[in-house]
């Protein structure tokens, strides 16, 4: 009986500790899942500002060659009559809209990081679920595309475009637009028939600017 006793003592509080580590697994402190999760977010948004730097630099690249060899010549075709590289220092927006306008510089300066902070700030407490990831990576090439076209405007106080679609007289665009463009479109598709209702109520429920409903 007193052999008996000392196992059982041992056996209970191996049993007892092991219900103590399971009930931490179970129910976690709730500042360690808080941590955990802000973790998880640095990680993501680290994860987001790499890419969104990979696409830039992409797009500055083009710019540079673009200058390069295509400042002092016309035209170089690449296929007759449909597609061209022309250089072009547009001072306006995306396709040369509102070339003429001074005063744009200055608000597009001012403008831009203001609109980049609040999608980087949305992209950054998006959900991590595969539902998501369109969206998330829809939202990246925006960005990029906006920052592209905002680091010509400080550096050169104009944007270098050089994509010509001779076929139908279309603007001279460079690759900063195409990120932009395509990922706008993509976007309403997204919404009108990829994400469905409790897809967008998630969403605004993971924004903590937006208050939870």
């Amino acid at each position: 009986m007193l052999s008996y006793v000392p196992g059982g003592l041992i056996d209970t509080c191996f049993y007892l500790e092991s219900m103590i580590m399971d009930q931490n697994q179970i129910f976690p402190d709730p500042r360690y899942v808080k941590r955990k999760e802000i973790k998880k977010k640095v990680f993501r948004a680290c994860i987001f500002i790499f890419l969104i730097l990979l696409l830039i630099l992409f797009d500055q690249w083009t710019k540079i060659l673009a200058a390069k060899y295509l400042r002092d010549i016309n035209a170089f075709v690449l296929i007759p009559g449909v597609l061209e590289l022309r250089y072009l220092e547009n001072t306006g927006a995306a396709f040369s809209m509102m070339a003429n306008v001074s005063v744009f510089q200055s608000i597009m300066k001012v403008l831009t990081p203001l609109i980049v902070l609040c999608l980087f700030v949305f992209l950054a407490f998006i959900p991590a679920k595969k539902r998501f990831r369109y969206l998330t990576i829809d939202l990246v090439f925006i960005i990029a595309g906006a920052l592209g076209n905002y680091v010509d405007r400080l550096i050169r106080q104009s944007v270098i475009d050089f994509i010509y679609f001779s076929l139908i007289d279309f603007p001279i665009f460079n690759v900063a637009d195409i990120y932009v463009t395509c990922s706008v479109i993509f976007l309403f598709f997204l919404i009108l028939f990829y994400l469905k209702d409790e897809d967008l109520e998630e969403l605004k429920n993971a924004m903590p600017f937006l208050g939870k409903h």
